[in-house]
């Protein structure tokens, strides 16, 4: 059995090791009508910032249904990855752009 006076120091542990780490930022570019990378890997918890480039909107579709999000021309939009898969997603615009996103749990 622990001291009184050690329940505040394993409540602060328990407490620490329960925090979730936060995830990292991975940029993709579509510039001249290009996704790149092409192929990421991630994890849940990562955030995608998605950087167009171009003078034209483009979207990152999931073909799963997962996600659409619209990138306006010169602007940057993120997305929290929510669940693992391999995700394949492409532009609505322009469907020869195509990527594929592999989330890790």
């Amino acid at each position: 059995m622990l001291p009184r006076w050690m329940f505040p120091v394993v409540a602060a542990l328990m407490l620490g090791a329960s925090v979730p780490a936060h995830g990292a930022t991975i940029q993709i570019t579509m510039e001249n009508l290009v996704i790149a990378p092409a192929e990421v890997s991630a994890k849940v918890g990562d955030t995608i910032e998605w950087v167009n480039r171009d003078i034209l909107a483009h979207t990152a579709t999931a073909r799963n249904g997962d996600w659409d999000v619209t990138m306006p021309p010169k602007k940057t939009v993120t997305l929290v990855l929510q669940k693992a898969g391999t995700i394949e997603y492409y532009c609505r615009f322009h469907p020869n752009m195509k990527a594929t996103l592999t989330v890790a749990p």
